[in-house]
């Protein structure tokens, strides 16, 4: 059994969507299925097949947050105290050593990965070049185009 390391934000998430999926998308397939089966023969019947698949969906979706949140590794970055190493839950400012840009990301579990935000998952390549430096360190990414070279600039808990 594998723990799912989430945040406490992205715990909260995965609670509102199994909450939305019992609460809204199960009573709604049933009854999509309910009004299906009310046009008689389910053997050449599209919506019967097309509610039965998304009961399929949403009955699996179900099962897989369940597990992750039974599974989860729940950690508060506001209570890290990792001495300004780079750990699950910092938020990092780097800089592009190439280009000068700098960027801010957030290290977090997988289902809480969205880029547009500067979350970035823990099993991403520049996340893994991350984990373990400090501010200072030059952290070297395999990216598709060739090897990056990010310096930390700031590491942060919140």
């Amino acid at each position: 059994m594998n723990k799912v390391p989430l945040t406490t934000h992205g715990a909260e998430l995965l609670r509102a969507e199994l909450h939305n999926l019992k609460t809204v998308e199960r009573p709604e397939v049933i009854a999509a299925i309910a009004e299906a089966r009310s046009h008689g023969d389910l053997s050449e019947n599209a919506e019967y097949d097309a509610a039965k698949e998304r009961q399929s969906f949403v009955e699996g979706r179900i099962a897989e947050v369940e597990y992750k949140l039974s599974n989860a590794q729940i950690i508060d970055p506001m209570d890290l105290d990792a001495e300004g190493r780079c750990v699950f839950g910092a938020t990092v400012d780097l800089e592009d050593l190439e280009s000068s840009e700098t960027v801010t990301y957030q290290i977090v579990g997988d289902d809480e990965a969205d880029l547009k935000k500067g979350k970035i998952s823990i099993g991403s390549p520049i996340a893994r070049a991350l984990i373990g430096k400090f501010a200072g360190d030059v952290a070297e990414v395999q990216a598709p185009g060739g090897v990056r070279e990010y310096e930390v600039l700031d590491v942060k808990y919140i």
